[in-house]
Parts: C-alpha cells; sequence; structure tokens
C-alpha cells in the first residue's frame, strides 16, 4: 500500500471540491494492487471522492456512481494501473463481490459499500468512511443530499494480519 501514512486519521472537509482534492491527493500516490474500501450514507461523498481519486490516477472518465452496472473499469491514459470501481450496495456477500473476478493485482480497486465484503478480497487495504450530517427522515430533502456539508472522513489503514 503505498498511500503517504499522513493521511490517516480523521478530517472534516467542507466542500465537494475539497473532497475531490482529497481523492486526487491520495489517488496520485495509489499502484496497482490498492484496495479503498468507502463506507457512508447515500450522499455522503463516495463517488465525489472516487472523481478525484480517478484525476490523480489519471484514468479515463467519466466517474460516475457503477450502482446499477456494479462495476466499472477505467482504463489509464498515462500508463498506470487501471480504476475499477464497484459499487456492492446490491451484493449481498462477500462471494458475489469475489464472483465478479476483479484484477486486485493490476488495478486500483474502489469499493463503495464493501465494508463486511471486500475485506476478504485482500491482506490489507484502506478502509475510508465519510459522514454526513442526516437530520430526521422528516428534515431530509432529497435534492440538498450532495450539497456542501462538512463531512467527516476517518482513513484507516487495516490487514488480515
Amino acid at each position: 500500500m503505498s498511500v503517504d501514512p499522513a493521511f490517516l486519521g480523521r478530517r472534516e472537509i467542507a466542500t465537494a471540491e475539497e473532497m475531490e482534492q482529497l481523492g486526487l491527493r491520495i489517488g496520485e500516490q495509489l499502484e496497482a494492487g490498492d484496495l479503498l474500501v468507502l463506507t457512508g450514507p447515500l450522499g455522503a461523498g463516495k463517488t465525489t471522492f472516487t472523481r478525484g481519486l480517478a484525476e490523480g490516477l489519471g484514468v479515463r472518465g467519466p466517474v460516475q456512481s457503477p450502482t446499477f452496472v456494479i462495476a466499472r473499469t477505467h482504463p489509464s491514459l498515462v500508463g498506470g494501473a487501471p480504476l475499477v470501481h464497484v459499487d456492492a450496495y446490491r451484493l449481498d456477500s462477500a462471494a458475489e463481490l469475489d464472483d465478479l473476478d476483479l484484477d486486485l493485482e493490476r488495478s486500483v480497486v474502489v469499493v463503495e459499500w464493501g465494508r463486511g465484503m471486500a475485506e476478504e478480497l485482500a491482506d490489507s487495504w484502506w478502509d475510508i468512511e465519510v459522514e454526513r450530517p442526516v437530520g430526521s427522515s422528516d428534515d431530509l430533502d432529497p435534492s440538498e443530499l450532495d450539497s456542501d456539508a462538512p463531512r467527516i472522513v476517518t482513513i484507516v489503514r487495516e490487514s488480515t494480519a
């Protein structure tokens, strides 16, 4: 895993642009074999983070949530590792994730909604949790899910060892 340990820990991200910039700075350091597991509620900024990460990796876009296709591969435009962007929301088990036959060794793999499943894919990974204010269901306006309310991002390096 190649990401600078200075990225570990908890930080507040004030805007979607800052979320994308965090992804970009991390993406510039990633290499084939890196696995990132993104967790957070709907509209928290997981795909926004991944857009920045893709820019940092220098892969072909656009990066959109792969909810309905489950996984998208973005080839490198600069001779680096491709990005495999997975949305595990509709998957029921680690076995279903494994059935996607992801190229973990030659790709950077980002799995949204993957906590509890993706950890079985590799010996080590980056666990990235994005928290956003959710309010009560009466207060939540779906049109505001991507608004620039501050997010809390926690980045941890995990391993099975």
